[in-house]
């Protein structure tokens, strides 16, 4: 009997523990865990800070020594925080990281081997290992991959306060922005300095894909300059959000689940358990047709602009990149218009020009697009090998993949037709008629939405101009790196005009009904989109009074559609008048819509409805 009490006694007492860790010791640990964490946001923050400034200045030996110092202090700061989350949070830390994580944090213990062991007098395997852990090339890599995981970490862990979606997307531009304009500043990024307000511009440019600039590229920046840009093409092409939560979730994984939801939203994915793979999709289609595309100039360029290898490949990769991401960045003085590019390059504008399309056409449609390649593959071998095929699709394109794809084709075509027409024996006079094709072509894609410029835009007749201002404020799909109020949008506002014309009851294409909700935020797109581009216009007709009222609205067009574009009026800006060209990419790459939406406070979910009215329409 005294054995069965002691044990009910011991049990009680255990149980009286485990109550009172949970209740007493469990937040302190947490708050201990968190305040580890917000340090170490910090502490990553300064070590990217330290890499660029490292890098980018020339440097005494007592930078070097404080330098040395901080990477130290990062490296330390690594170890406790990994240490204390494995220790007192072992069950949390476990089901949070990845397998990735797991390796990054033993890679970070392995620094301590030549700290706990001296370096061995005898050469062979095991010195080459003691030297592999102990090299510098190895700490920064690592230390880079881990400030990067910590910071898009903290990024993500904002989405569960019930951040605002668009407030955190506008909010990471601006930030990029601005560590583009602290890179472009420094000392080696340029070869004579740049003032502030042209690093801004040329980094919000660079960021927001659009290609307008206020100096001249080539001239202005040095290899370390254009690689920065270069970065910031990349890094906006993608959206920051997106490399942002790939890089969380592909290292962290369990994330919350409002974190997913948002995330989905974002990138458009059609489900949570596919979030990951849309997020590989999206990385991986772009490195693909970025490689693909460096390849294919790399073989037209070869041995014709007198450069090395190593320039040309450069130069190809640039180029190719530039053209994906809708940027219109070149390193050539006067853009691809160079006379040594008008020559026997027909397939590099050809290259650039489907490198836009596809680009411009929407992430969401190019996973479509593999994902039906892939299916009709299945089908074909599974019918030859007298397999199993898989299940049968009715519909293997979605009706957003159908219409980008069809408003595309439209545009791509009649805009082709138009500028041959008009500018045959235009600007395009002496010109062979395949070249003349050519130049059709690109200068019917560039405007949707990549800056690139073949032929002085100046010597455009006044109908191609206007029809260029057009194909700009379309722009290019949803979800992709080009600017505009987007295709979609475009083709629901004309779908829904033709119905009511008709007299029709609902909106509807390829038998499908469209939803109130996308009528209505379409609708919203294009008013919101006209306003503050006559706003802009009328405030630049004022600062800039010797300009002609055709190059300001081409040029406030061009940067709200993130196009890059102009009739040679950049340059000639006024500080004024480039801070409104600076705030007319930065909205147009966030999206109109969006911004708007991150400044107002958005209004709850009302559980009435009013009674319905009518106005007297015409």
């Amino acid at each position: 009997m005294s054995i069965v009490l002691e044990k009910k006694f011991e049990m009680k007492r255990l149980h009286k523990l485990f109550i009172y860790r949970r209740k007493l010791i469990t937040p302190y640990v947490q708050r201990c865990l968190t305040g580890v964490d917000v340090c170490t946001y910090m502490i990553s923050t300064l070590y990217l800070m330290t890499l660029v400034y490292e890098h980018g200045f020339l440097l005494s030996k007592d930078d070097l020594y404080i330098i040395h110092g901080i990477y130290h202090a990062v490296w330390i700061v690594f170890l406790i925080q990994t240490t204390l989350h494995i220790l007192l949070n072992y069950s949390a830390t476990k089901r949070k990281y990845r397998r990735l994580a797991w390796i990054l944090s033993a890679l970070l213990y392995l620094t301590l081997l030549p700290v706990i062991f001296h370096d061995p007098v005898e050469g062979g395997f095991v010195r080459n290992i003691w030297l592999f852990f102990n090299h510098r090339l190895y700490h920064i890599i690592l230390f880079t991959l881990l400030s990067l995981l910590q910071l898009s970490n903290g990024i993500i862990c904002l989405l569960g306060k019930r951040t605002s979606p668009s407030l955190i997307l506008a909010s990471s531009f601006l930030f990029i922005i601005l560590i583009g304009t602290t890179l472009l500043m420094l000392p080696r990024a340029t070869y004579h300095g740049i003032s502030f307000i042209d690093a801004l511009f040329t980094a919000t440019s660079a960021t927001c894909v659009t290609g307008l600039v206020s100096v001249d590229v080539p001239t202005t920046f040095t290899t370390e300059g254009l690689f920065i840009i270069i970065l910031l093409i990349q890094v906006g092409g993608l959206g920051v959000m997106t490399l942002t939560s790939f890089f969380a979730m592909f290292f962290m994984g369990n994330t919350s689940l409002y974190n997913q939801l948002v995330v989905r939203d974002m990138v458009s994915s059609d489900s949570l358990n596919s979030l990951l793979s849309t997020l590989l999709y999206i990385l991986g289609f772009t490195l693909a047709i970025e490689v693909i595309g460096t390849g294919i100039l790399f073989f037209n360029i070869h041995g014709t602009l007198d450069m090395t290898v190593e320039q040309e490949l450069s130069f190809s990769a640039f180029h190719a990149v530039s053209a994906f991401c809708n940027a219109g960045f070149s390193t050539l003085p006067q853009n691809l218009g160079n006379d040594i590019m008008m020559n026997e390059h027909n397939l590099l504008f050809i290259t650039i020009s489907f490198l836009i399309i596809l680009g411009g056409i929407g992430f969401p449609i190019l996973v479509n697009l593999y994902q039906t390649v892939l299916y009709k593959i299945k089908r074909i071998y599974g019918r030859f090998s007298n397999k199993k095929t898989t299940v049968r699709k009715i519909r293997l394109y979605n009706l957003n993949t159908r219409i980008v794809l069809v408003m595309t084709s439209i545009l791509l075509v009649a805009g082709t037709l138009a500028i041959a027409f008009f500018e045959w024996d235009h600007a395009f006079a002496g010109m062979s008629a395949q070249d003349k094709w050519v130049q059709a072509f690109f200068n019917a894609t560039c405007p949707r939405t990549a800056g690139f410029s073949s032929v002085n835009l100046t010597s455009l007749s006044t109908q191609s101009i206007l029809l260029m201002i057009l194909l700009m404020i379309i722009g290019g799909g949803t979800q992709s790196t080009a600017g505009g109020v987007k295709v979609n949008v475009f083709a629901v506002v004309i779908l829904n005009l033709c119905s009511t014309l008709r007299g029709a009851q609902t909106v509807s294409t390829h038998h499908r009904k469209l939803s109130n909700d996308s009528i209505r935020r379409s609708n919203a797109t294009l008013i919101l989109y006209l306003c503050i581009a006559f706003t802009s216009i009328f405030i630049l007709s004022i600062l800039e009074p010797q300009a002609s009222l055709t190059a300001l609205v081409f040029e406030c067009t061009s940067a709200l559609s993130t196009v890059g574009s102009s009739l040679n009026l950049t340059p000639s800006l006024r500080t004024e008048s480039k801070i409104v060209v600076i705030l007319l990419m930065y909205i147009g790459r966030i999206g109109v819509l969006t911004f708007i939406s991150s400044l107002i406070r958005q209004q709850k979910t009302a559980y009435y409805k009013y009674p319905s009215d009518n106005i007297i329409i015409n």
